[in-house]
């Protein structure tokens, strides 16, 4: 992997095996997606004085041991929350899917013929999509843990922090810091392209100026080649930052050592990514990523849930284990609401949002999300942030 090397000769010289993406936040996964019509349903009414009944699929019992303990950290993680909730009572029951989507359909059927009123998760794509068409027309909406867009509306909610909402956050900050003039560097797997068409209909609606896209195949010899076709395009448009796609895990430690090499000098052109720069924490130390920018969730909230956790777990939440905190402390707001139907489409997305663990985030109407995020540098081989999360949205709500 590129977080490994320690010299980009050296590295050139031994290694020549091709380099995977990770699928960001276990949502990427490509799937053909049934689409369904309207945006979300509208719940039965439901009584508040009674316990609701909410039903937590999770990717239990697919004899993988990363998946079940991914299982464990989100039921803790949802338990956690419920702590939270006063005097709303969750009725939580756990369904295993196996991270199989013909068995969350099923699970998903089962659940709601058990009576619950909302269904939280499951985690990859294709399971979160049948587990929808399993239950279209039931007036049960899905908050699911995935962070593909491809499958939000319908019914389906997405809680995973998505390409979008990371990059009309960068986007807006680099407008505001001067830089208008952007180059996307991206790799031609889906994520690559996926987050490509994020960058660009970020760029669109802010205003400043797309300065041209540059992808290459994930294999070191591609991205090496790459190289002077990225700073052919900086220089032939006058770009004053390079946005990239790809996380550290993949091309990103590449990138960023031989583009100075190049010539592309940070000093004039700013590196920005679309995924987080300080994962795994060795990335902080290469020479590439330092005055990089890049979104985090808010650090203190996060930080905040991470102790909690702990405490209660004596273990550290998986990465993606605090959406299941995020998902029960929506619906525990919308049920301290008031309304008859606070599980409704319309209820969901209620402009204000709702606070979880990792700062503030709301539902939008096509069925994706907004979260407040924080700008972050890296300097001094340390993580500082630049521009703090929001601490609310305005927009009608609770």
């Amino acid at each position: 992997m590129f977080a490994l090397f320690q010299s980009a000769r050296k590295s050139l010289r031994q290694f020549r095996l091709p380099i995977l993406a990770p699928f960001f936040a276990m949502g990427l996964a490509a799937c053909d997606p049934t689409t369904l019509s309207g945006i979300g349903n509208s719940s039965l009414s439901v009584d508040t004085s009674k316990p609701i009944a909410v039903a937590l699929l999770v990717p239990r019992g697919s004899g993988s041991a990363s998946d079940d303990l991914l299982a464990q950290s989100l039921e803790n993680a949802a338990r956690l929350a419920m702590r939270d909730l006063g005097d709303v009572k969750i009725d939580l029951r756990v369904y295993g899917t196996a991270g199989n989507a013909q068995t969350a359909a099923t699970q998903a059927s089962l659940a709601v013929s058990d009576g619950a009123q909302i269904i939280l998760g499951p985690v990859y794509a294709e399971a979160a999509n049948a587990a929808a068409v399993a239950v279209a027309g039931q007036n049960v909406n899905i908050l699911s843990f995935s962070n593909n867009t491809t499958i939000a509306g319908g019914n389906v909610f997405v809680l995973g922090q998505t390409f979008q909402n990371t990059a009309n956050c960068m986007i807006s900050f680099a407008k505001s810091q001067g830089k208008n003039r952007i180059v996307i560097a991206h790799a031609n797997d889906v994520a690559g392209q996926l987050g490509r068409n994020a960058i660009q209909s970020a760029i669109t609606a802010s205003g400043v100026t797309l300065a041209g896209s540059v992808d290459y195949p994930l294999s070191q010899d591609g991205v090496v080649a790459a190289i002077p076709r990225i700073k052919a395009a900086v220089d032939n448009s006058g770009a004053n930052a390079v946005f990239m796609t790809s996380p550290s895990a993949s091309a990103l430690p590449l990138l960023t050592q031989l583009l100075p090499e190049a010539g592309v000098s940070q000093a004039t052109t700013q590196f920005i990514g679309l995924t987080r720069w300080d994962i795994p924490a060795t990335t902080l130390d290469l020479p590439g990523v330092q005055g990089g920018w890049f979104a985090i969730p808010d650090p203190a909230t996060s930080a905040a849930f991470r102790a909690q956790y702990s405490a209660a777990y004596e273990g550290r939440p998986h990465p993606i284990g605090s959406l299941a905190f995020d998902g029960i402390a929506a619906i525990g707001a919308l049920i301290k609401s008031g309304k008859t139907d606070p599980l409704s489409a319309a209820a969901i997305t209620q402009g204000a949002g709702f606070k979880g663990a990792n700062g503030v985030f709301r539902f939008l109407a096509d069925g994706t999300n907004e979260r407040g995020l924080a700008i972050a540098t890296i300097r001094d081989k340390k993580v500082v942030v630049i521009k703090n999360a929001p601490s609310g949205f305005s927009g009608a709500g609770f």
